[in-house]
């Protein structure tokens, strides 16, 4: 597998995930804005695909548009997703799973044998996508969204392998 670009093969819709580039940045902060109440400022996106070095930007593309992005970090032998969303126009396609696996798939390239994130407890959709890629329930940060004061659930992923084929 190429980490820079690949479309994902038997893949009907044409999906293409590759590195997010300054060139993305206008449709990934879109994506963001419409994804979340409290959305990065466009300034972390450019710092996460310009100047972080422990980070790893992804976009997942279609027809010429960016449909999904997500930034994660790779600290010491872990993956911390920061962020992950995919356009509301093409939700439920799957799209986000496979640009999650496509993430971790690549960062365990690197080393990284362990997998985790902070979801809001009321993301019942996310939540269940990351059970089905064997994600569990490690804690939970109370009042950790600043807007509303929702609670976080954390979560990991400890066998990494276990995604291949996703």
């Amino acid at each position: 597998m190429n980490s820079i670009s690949r479309t994902l093969s038997g893949d009907p819709s044409g999906l293409q995930i590759r590195k997010m580039t300054e060139a993305d940045l206008d449709q990934v902060v879109a994506i963001d804005r419409v994804s979340f109440s409290l959305p990065w400022p466009e300034r972390s996106f450019h710092y996460e695909v310009s100047d972080n070095h422990v980070s790893r930007a992804w976009v997942g593309e279609m027809d010429g548009r960016i449909v999904a992005m997500m930034v994660g970090w790779l600290m010491v032998d872990e993956l911390h997703i920061a962020t992950i969303a995919t356009h509301p126009d093409y939700r439920g396609r799957g799209i986000g799973k496979k640009l999650l696996v496509h993430a971790i798939d690549s960062a365990r390239s690197e080393g990284i044998v362990r997998a985790f994130l902070e979801v809001r407890e009321g993301n019942v959709v996310a939540i269940n996508m990351y059970h089905g890629l064997g994600f569990i329930e490690d804690g939970r940060r109370e009042g950790y969204y600043a807007d509303n004061h929702e609670d976080a659930i954390l979560m990991s992923l400890e066998d990494l392998g276990s995604l291949r084929g996703q």
